[in-house]
């Protein structure tokens, strides 16, 4: 995936990574990258969110909404085996399930808003949690606690982060949750908004 940089300031080294930045975005995603369509819902979802005159209560209820949409899209991305059931009428019907080993993994604080929506889509999934916060004399993102299922390094892991800006707190999620044994490919970052500030 290609980094977008955002820089303020003259000179021909400026004014040629905003050309780049502005290529990037507006080139087509990468083909890891899926965007949930923009459809009038997700737009009114995402207006009543970034209104300051909204209400609590409208928030919460926009934001579960979001996130719920979010989840069910990743959950979209994770494995399934095929297999046959009989339904209460006696006829066999081919369908699907997941397959075992899926888990979320929630950045603290703000991941964890999303935890409810997985829980919504998948009652017996495990989650996990990192603590990251920068370090105020250095600005480096860094872990100060993480819990995960013992077993982590064969599951499929759907990141919660909400809000990404920097990525800097999701780098160094990954990076754990390699350090855990997680194979990059194995990891699906949940996220409802990217902005560059």
């Amino acid at each position: 995936m290609k980094q977008v940089r955002f820089v303020n300031g003259g000179g021909s080294d400026s004014e040629a990574l905003e050309k780049e930045s502005e290529a990037a975005i507006n080139s087509d995603p990468p083909v890891q990258l899926k965007l949930l369509p923009l459809t009038d819902q997700i737009r009114e979802l995402q207006t009543i969110i970034r209104d300051k005159t909204t209400s609590r209560g409208d928030f919460v209820f926009s934001a579960d909404r979001l996130i719920r949409l979010v989840v069910e899209e990743g959950l979209n991305q994770l494995p399934y085996t095929e297999c046959i059931v009989t339904t209460p009428t006696g006829h066999k019907y081919e369908g699907v399930r997941f397959k075992k080993g899926n888990c979320g993994v929630s950045i603290m604080r703000s991941g964890e808003a999303m935890e409810q929506g997985l829980r919504d889509c998948c009652r017996s999934i495990r989650i996990g949690k990192i603590l990251i916060q920068s370090d105020e004399e250095t600005l480096k993102a860094k872990v100060y606690y993480a819990k995960f299922p013992p077993d982590i390094y064969k599951r499929k892991i759907l990141l919660m982060y909400p809000i990404l800006s920097s990525g800097n707190a999701v780098i160094e999620a990954v990076r754990v949750l390699i350090d855990h044994g997680v194979q990059p490919a194995h990891i699906i970052l949940l996220s409802l908004f990217s902005t560059p500030h």
